[in-house]
């Protein structure tokens, strides 16, 4: 009961967080946003704005998804951790460039951001129940197959 009031809580905060950050990539952290597209992508302004524009927009729909759609939260969960795992390598290209965005302004300070993309990870994982809801899913299919 208490872990899934706690889970409950930690869902909502993780899409509360998801929504303003797509607000984010919306409007008033457009340029910081800009700056985690990876190098290795193509850097045409239009094209940078789009990436920035989307998973902006996608980032909205996962935290509208965690809060309201109770129902597909291991769904969810999983669908959010790929995109965090999609998403790294402009972590990782923040970091081996050295761009200065979000405060991030020393290579330590990237490179400490590093190590938050798997605690995200495991956040939405936990919060949605994926871990139970993956594994008790492939024991009942190996039962199916018995």
């Amino acid at each position: 009961m208490i872990s899934s009031t706690i889970r409950n809580i930690l869902r909502i905060i993780l899409g509360l967080f998801m929504m303003l950050a797509g607000i984010g990539h919306l409007t008033f952290q457009r340029i910081e946003f800009q700056a985690q597209v990876p190098m290795w992508l193509p850097q045409h302004p239009i094209f940078v704005d789009f990436v920035v524009l989307a998973s902006g927009a996608i980032e909205i729909v996962f935290g509208l998804s965690l809060i309201f759609l109770k129902k597909y939260k291991p769904q969810v969960g999983m669908a959010l951790a790929l995109f965090f795992i999609i998403i790294f390598p402009g972590n990782i290209s923040q970091y081996m460039n050295g761009i200065d965005a979000f405060g991030l302004d020393t290579d330590q300070k990237r490179m400490t951001r590093l190590f938050f993309q798997p605690v995200l990870i495991i956040w939405v994982l936990w919060a949605t129940n994926s871990f139970n809801y993956y594994f008790n899913k492939k024991k009942n299919n190996a039962k199916k197959h018995i």
